[in-house]
């Protein structure tokens, strides 16, 4: 059996070709993800940057504890405390103490770089270090010094923080475009200092930390002493690159799965039709004494040739390919600077046994149906195609739909959030897609014949033919429409699922946002009470300044959740401004003894008492006032200002008083919020700004994903179009001989290779429109007002693409086969 299957490989190649290249490109994928993953773990430890000079950094409590039976479990405070003063004091008398401060500054028009700089006082400079390479430091309030290639000495910037004066510059580090300040004008743009820098030995500045701990000095319990490689969490985002590490993981993992799965898909699909057209000569070797286990052997040896073959090839191109992709996702900002592919051996390994053994599992199926092929089947003339349907495939395809619907139901009965999860929409299309493309056979005929019957009664033979061939060849239809089923119901999917989340999220601030106007302090800092003051003193205007926060809360005893909070200053003017998605409770019931929660709390009764942290930490038991449907999960928190441990206000909704002008109450708007650089917005513009869409990386691994689809779905569909237009050649002859010419056989083929497209397209749309239903049911329950999105524009780029390769193979190889003389084909 094994000299029959290598001769088998030697003589039907064209029959493999699609299987060799899927499997290449499958093995090849699995091996970048692997060595991506591998480098992952290879992570340097990262360095400090803005304190790589600084001998100590003293950091105030920046970590929420709370203990628990099973140990203490920590989160990041929304708002860190500052080294308190007392401790200060004492650390001053160990040497000189500076303080730091970080707050964004926004360039406006022209100018070179980006518009975002990163303000500092000029003292910290000297702890990057940072040193002058043209010019002076800054002494005036008015002056600046900042990184290369911003400004030159002499020049000024318009910001959000005034007309600034360049004095000097400084070279760019790689980690920020900082501009230095006096430390004055520091001090009063950004009044609190969490961290400061000590030029001191680090033992006696941990003595001293110790002391003000055992003396009881307030608020020193938490303060961090930062010392060599620590320093880095005195940096901004200290945490970002493991988070950049773990996006990276989400794409090549979702990445890698993707491939196994297409990869079975594809491997299955083709030896099945190869065994589909190959019944005769299976019939004929059952009339020689053949076995039904010797021809399953046959079939699983020419699936483990090519497999070897193709396993090898693509750990080849894995190689080749790796390092390259390695470069373009930190030039996209998908990966850290450091990222690069390691020396490692393991990733090939798996990426070579895993081709081998998805080869063996995707024949499996066809072999099983090659042993069941009789000696009587070397008599078959019949071109109909009977049995596509075995009792196996409707035993999986059915089991996959029922799993994929129950899964469904269960989900939306029990917590229908899960949905809208990122893992959730990736993942859960696969089964009802896969169900799909094995039920594929049923629905052919009855699709094909309802898409063919207006070009069947067309005048001329075409339409007529086109029709009657691809429902004839039900097996042929399934085998090209399947992958394109699976292409568009991916891109539908999944890109409908971002679409929908995102128009979600931007439905819910569009029916929370009842303001004419929103005010908005600059990014990262807050407006402070004279800039209140003089809103409220436009006329024609009701005012409801808040700020943001966190609150914290211990759910079972063994979870400390994160909540983001809006701390509201005047709780009776929040109703006009704002529109709660309220399921109970009454907003003006918000005093500083209470709060708004919504569903996703495990205590969400009115009335009932919890037990929070405030973003600073500081332990509170607060009323539930009133309980928010949980939306798409960003419904958040309400407090009042007493419980935003002195959040400053970053956004101020303005509601028209009965009769007022828009146009002077936004002109006095803009007046007031002038001297600190506000914006003011209309409560549409605000809206539009402020809905979150997905994420750079999300989407990149969304369009990875569907790349890879598509890719196998070229594979797939030029490989059976090949195969199964060079099986058709006497057919064609036939059609010559009765006086067809070249050009409508061409015609003829274009027409059911369309034909069968459309039905891949239809049936994907048809899988497309059930998934995204389920999310769409989901919005419902959770009393978000959006309805499914369906990405028209990609899911019409997709099988446009589908059904351009399928014309360009089948005609292809038509061409091929029409240079031989139509009595010799016959």
């Amino acid at each position: 059996m094994l000299t029959t299957a290598l001769y088998t490989l030697r003589t039907r190649w064209v029959a493999f070709t699609g299987s060799f290249v899927a499997l290449s490109l499958g093995v090849a994928l699995l091996a970048v993800s692997g060595l991506a993953l591998a480098s992952t773990l290879d992570a340097p430890d990262r360095k400090p940057e803005r304190f790589a000079a600084a001998p100590v950094v003293v950091r105030g409590q920046d970590t929420l504890r709370v203990p628990t039976p099973s140990g203490d479990l920590t989160k990041e405070l929304a708002r860190p405390r500052p080294v308190p003063a007392a401790l200060v004091a004492r650390l001053k008398g160990l040497g000189t103490v500076v303080e730091d401060r970080s707050f964004p500054v926004r360039v406006r028009g022209g100018g070179h770089g980006p518009g975002d700089l990163v303000g500092h006082p000029w003292s910290t400079a000297a702890f990057a270090p940072y040193r002058i390479d043209a010019g002076r430091a800054p002494r005036t309030a008015d002056e600046v010094v900042v990184t290369g290639g911003r400004a030159g000495p002499g020049e000024r910037l318009r910001t959000d923080r005034g007309t600034l004066r360049v004095v000097g510059t400084v070279p760019r580090l790689g980690f920020e475009d900082a501009v230095f300040f006096t430390d004055a004008r520091a001090a009063a743009l950004a009044p609190v200092s969490v961290q400061l820098a000590v030029d001191a030995q680090a033992s006696a500045v941990r003595r001293a930390v110790r002391d003000a701990v055992r003396d009881s000095v307030p608020g020193s319990a938490g303060v961090r002493v930062l010392t060599g490689d620590d320093r880095r969490y005195a940096d901004a985002g200290p945490d970002r690159e493991r988070e950049a590490v773990t996006a990276l993981n989400a794409l090549f993992g979702t990445a890698g799965g993707v491939t196994a799965f297409v990869s079975v898909f594809v491997v299955a699909s083709t030896f099945a039709f190869a065994v589909a057209q190959r019944r005769r000569e299976f019939g004929l070797l059952r009339t020689a004494g053949a076995t039904p286990g010797q021809l399953r052997r046959t079939v699983l040896a020419e699936a483990l040739g090519v497999g070897v073959l193709a396993s090898a090839t693509g750990c080849v191109l894995g190689a080749y390919a790796a390092p390259r992709l390695a470069d373009r996702v930190v030039e996209e900002g998908l990966a850290p600077a450091w990222f690069a592919i390691g020396d490692h051996t393991w990733p090939y390994h798996a990426a070579f046994w895993t081709g081998l053994v998805v080869a063996l599992c995707g024949a499996t199926a066809a072999a099983w149906r090659a042993g069941r092929t009789g000696p009587v089947e070397a008599l078959r003339e019949a071109a109909v195609d009977t049995g596509t349907m075995t009792r196996g495939r409707w035993v999986c395809g059915a089991g996959l739909l029922l799993t994929a619907l129950v899964t469904l139901v269960l989900a939306l009965v029990g917590d229908p959030g899960d949905l809208l999860h990122r893992k959730t929409y990736v993942s859960r299309p696969m089964p009802l897609i896969a169900a799909a493309a094995l039920l594929a056979p049923v629905v052919v005929r009855p699709t094909a014949r309802l898409l063919t019957w207006l070009p069947s009664r067309l005048p001329g033979a075409t339409g007529l033919l086109a029709r009657e061939n691809t429902v004839a060849g039900v097996r042929r239809t399934a085998a090209v429409a399947a992958p394109v089923l699976v292409t568009v119901a991916l891109a539908g999917s999944l890109l409908g699922a971002v679409a929908t989340l995102d128009e979600a999220k931007a439905a819910e601030v569009r029916e929370r946002t009842a303001a004419a106007f929103v005010v908005t302090a600059p990014s990262g800092a807050g407006l402070d009470a004279a800039t209140v003051d003089r809103l409220r003193a436009v006329p024609g205007t009701e005012i409801s300044p808040t700020s943001s926060s966190a609150v914290y809360v211990l759910e079972d005893g063994a979870a400390l959740i994160r909540s983001d909070a809006r701390a509201v200053a005047a709780p009776e003017a929040l109703t006009a401004t704002t529109r709660l998605p309220l399921a109970a409770g009454k907003v003006s019931d918000l005093d500083d003894h209470s709060i708004v929660v919504n569903e996703e709390w495990e205590e969400h009764t009115v009335g009932r008492r919890v037990r929070v942290r405030l973003g600073d930490g500081t332990p509170k038991t607060l009323r539930i006032a009133a309980v928010m449907h949980t939306g798409t999960g960003d419904n958040g928190v309400y407090v009042t200002a007493a419980n935003a441990a002195g959040a400053p206000v970053d956004r101020v909704d303005v509601a028209l008083a009965d009769g007022a002008d828009a146009d002077p109450v936004a002109a006095g708007l803009r007046g007031a919020v002038a001297p600190v650089g506000g914006r003011v917005s209309s409560g549409d513009e605000w809206a539009a700004a402020a809905a979150p869409g997905s994420r750079g990386a999300t989407r990149a691994g969304l369009f990875l994903v569907l790349g890879i689809a598509l890719l196998y779905t070229g594979i797939s569909v030029v490989n059976t179009m090949l195969m199964a237009t060079s099986d058709r050649v006497r057919d064609l002859a036939v059609l010559r001989l009765a006086g067809a010419t070249d050009g409508q056989v061409l015609r003829l083929l274009a027409v059911e290779s369309l034909t069968v497209a459309a039905v891949g397209t239809l049936l994907g749309l048809l899988v497309t429109g059930l998934n995204l239903a389920g999310m769409g049911a989901a919005l419902h329950l959770l009393a978000v007002p959006a309805a499914p999105v369906i990405p028209w524009a990609a899911v019409a780029t997709t099988a446009g693409l589908c059904a351009a390769l399928a014309v360009a193979a089948s005609l292809g190889s038509a061409a091929l086969a029409a240079r031989r003389r139509p009595v010799v084909r016959a």
